[in-house]
């Protein structure tokens, strides 16, 4: 018969055994939990894009949490919704679902892709907890677009649709409200219109005026990496995904980042982000969102690990 001090032997050497499994576990799986945002005409988990990416993630950083954002209850209305759903309501949904998931209390890191980039820089400075550690924007628009390319996989039809609503007019308020691509068209020829009536894009990048909350929050940034492919055809301008865009006026002439009223007024912090070696602007070679596997080792990883 086992007597009670052996059974509190026992019942001793358990509790160790499950605080040093613990701990173990917590020394081996000290992984920052990763959210991405998939661009316009992709879904939470396409094989082919958000998926791999996800796949490749659990595969370079062992035991990591992803969350691949769906908007939307399937990827049908997640892939519909990067096209007719007003922004502004798309980073709420995002906010609520990152703040309900107990796997990212204690920070994240974000990937954001395409339009995926600047939606994903809106949660950081509309919404700091829980905390976004590194964003990282690959090919993401954050002065807008003046152009609309075609669009990837099969969302031609869709694609074509918002095109003629596009040429209606951008700042038609309805359109404003529901066509997301609308939402961060940046007219260079009409610099007023589009600060008086985008209602996402003119917001989250202070063109009006100041919340200082917004600044505030995206400086609590570790960093901040910006990738721009240096043959994309996808958007126009390019620079935008580096924050230059054209010149008011006209639509050739650029300006970049550091010349630009956003970079000299500080309006974002993005002039003592800059300072404080926070943001990063890395050029990947090729199309829209097409980088190599060396690339991404060599680049990105080190702001995940």
């Amino acid at each position: 018969m086992l007597s009670m001090a052996g059974l509190q032997n026992i019942v001793s050497t358990s509790a160790l055994f499950v605080i040093l499994t613990a701990s173990l576990c917590s020394c081996v799986n000290n992984t920052v939990p990763v959210v991405i945002w998939h661009g316009m005409g992709d879904s939470c988990c396409n094989p082919l894009s958000m998926g791999s990416i996800k796949g490749m993630l659990e595969k370079k950083i062992p035991g990591i949490y992803v969350r691949s954002l769906m908007i939307g209850n399937n990827i049908l209305e997640d892939t519909e919704n990067g096209f007719l759903m007003n922004v502004n309501e798309q980073i709420k949904q995002v906010c609520d679902k990152l703040a309900n998931d107990p796997k990212l209390q204690n920070g994240y890191n974000a990937l954001g892709f395409s339009q995926g980039g600047q939606f994903l820089r809106a949660v950081a400075q509309r919404c700091p907890k829980p905390a976004m550690l590194n964003l990282v924007s690959f090919g993401g628009q954050h002065q807008g677009v003046y152009g609309f390319p075609h669009c990837p996989g099969e969302s031609v039809t869709l694609c074509n649709y918002v095109r003629k609503l596009l040429n209606l007019g951008a700042y038609i308020s309805w359109i404003q409200d529901n066509i997301v691509q609308a939402e961060y068209w940046h007219d260079p020829l009409n610099e007023e219109e589009y600060r008086q009536k985008s209602v996402f894009l003119a917001d989250i990048n202070q063109e009006m005026t100041v919340n200082q909350k917004y600044k505030e929050n995206l400086m609590k940034l570790k960093n901040f990496v910006m990738v721009m492919f240096a043959n994309d055809t996808m958007v126009d301008p390019k620079e935008s995904e580096w924050f230059g865009f054209y010149k008011p006026g006209q639509g050739k002439e650029l300006y970049t980042l550091q010349e630009s009223t956003l970079y000299k007024e500080d309006r974002l912090g993005l002039q003592e982000m800059d300072k404080a070696g926070k943001l990063h602007f890395l050029a990947a070679i090729g199309d829209h969102l097409r980088f190599s596997d060396e690339f991404f080792n060599e680049k990105i990883l080190p702001f995940l690990k």
